[in-house]
């Protein structure tokens, strides 16, 4: 087993302070794949997304799921985290989010490949599912299917 180096540019263990309205991708950090000689997948959910309804201002909730393959680098966690809970007091769409985060991961890291899919909760009795993935996924990697509970929009 590998021992992880330290990075001392992450936040990882230090104080938080967060950012609720303003989305930037310089938040996202990132550190070495240990295993960049192979393909595996890495899978985030984040079922307490929020953002706000540009037009309305009422909050908006999703079910984020973000599946990648990492080459040479990984996002780490804690920082996704912080960068996805900038988007709370944000005003957008829908899609708009889902793809803008999309984008900055893959600015960020440069994976092999990338899949988002953002379950929207309701508004008006209509979910708005958003979904991208940056090409077809290589072939020789295993991927947990993504089951959803379409009666309370949980990832399991």
């Amino acid at each position: 087993m590998q021992k992880a180096k330290k990075n001392k540019s992450l936040s990882l263990g230090k104080k938080t302070s967060y950012n609720y309205n303003s989305p930037n991708k310089n938040i996202l950090e990132k550190f070495a794949n240990p295993h960049a000689d192979i393909d595996y997948l890495v899978r985030f959910s984040t079922p307490e997304f929020t953002s706000i309804c540009p037009i309305t201002g009422q909050p908006d909730f999703a079910n984020l799921v973000i599946d990648y393959i990492p080459a040479k680098e990984m996002v780490e966690s804690k920082s996704l985290k912080l960068y996805l809970v900038s988007y709370r007091n944000h005003g957008a769409f829908h899609e708009n989010c889902t793809l803008q985060i999309a984008k900055d991961i893959i600015a960020t890291i440069k994976p092999k490949w990338l899949r988002i899919q953002g379950f929207w909760f309701p508004r008006g009795g209509i979910p708005i599912d958003v979904f991208y993935q940056t090409s077809e996924m290589p072939k020789g990697v295993f991927c947990a299917p993504t089951s959803l509970n379409l009666k309370n929009r949980e990832h399991f």
